[in-house]
């Protein structure tokens, strides 16, 4: 059996189903969605899920409500592990107008998946690595790991409404997650965190 270890990119997967309007799958199991799509002859490893956390806009104050409470809820799952990375507001110019605005970047979710990837490949953890995502940054982390390590293999998931063709062309394999997969692969309605407090579903991804 291959040993097989999930790097999910977060937010690259929630602007994938944010773009397609699939808000009902926003609450999503990732061990299950995992297990879900490994192949008969993989076992899986384990879970990584690389974010950061949102601040609340004036549009939506609850934003990092609802994560907070989807974070906790993944914490609750066995083999799954969270990297947080963090957001840096970044100047926007508009050339026409003349007016300066700061939008929040991301920061440091691709460099945390290179990390563990190649860590993970070193330290001989995995035969086969599956990294959910469609950013062409970790193009290069795929390729040295496939160059350095040429018995792993390294497929590359995409979320829906995202691909790279240099990532494509860089990883083993590659294929977008359907669907029926996300369907089948939600956490239940309430989850019960170890201390018995109850997490619901944010009605808003219902």
């Amino acid at each position: 059996m291959q040993r097989t270890i999930y790097y999910i990119d977060g937010l690259n997967l929630y602007y994938g189903l944010k773009s397609k309007g699939w808000r009902r799958f926003y609450w999503l199991d990732l061990r299950r969605l995992a297990l879900n799509l490994l192949l008969s002859n993989q076992e899986l490893g384990a879970v990584r899920y690389f974010t950061a956390r949102v601040s609340s806009t004036p549009r939506d104050q609850l934003k990092p409500v609802r994560q907070n409470s989807y974070l906790e809820a993944l914490a609750t799952l066995p083999d799954l592990t969270i990297h947080l990375g963090h957001f840096l507001m970044k100047k926007q110019y508009c050339w026409n107008c003349g007016k300066t605005w700061q939008v929040p970047e991301e920061k440091m979710t691709d460099v945390n998946i290179a990390v563990e990837l190649l860590s993970d490949a070193y330290d001989n953890r995995f035969d086969t690595a599956i990294i959910v995502s469609g950013d062409s940054d970790l193009t290069g982390p795929v390729r040295s790991v496939r160059t350095r390590y040429p018995d792993k293999h390294v497929i590359v998931a995409f979320p829906p409404g995202r691909h790279s063709v240099d990532l494509n062309k860089a990883a083993s394999a590659s294929f977008t997650i359907g669907r029926k997969k996300l369907r089948d692969s939600q956490l239940p309605e309430t989850v019960v965190r170890t201390d018995g407090y109850v997490l619901t579903r944010p009605a808003r991804w219902s």
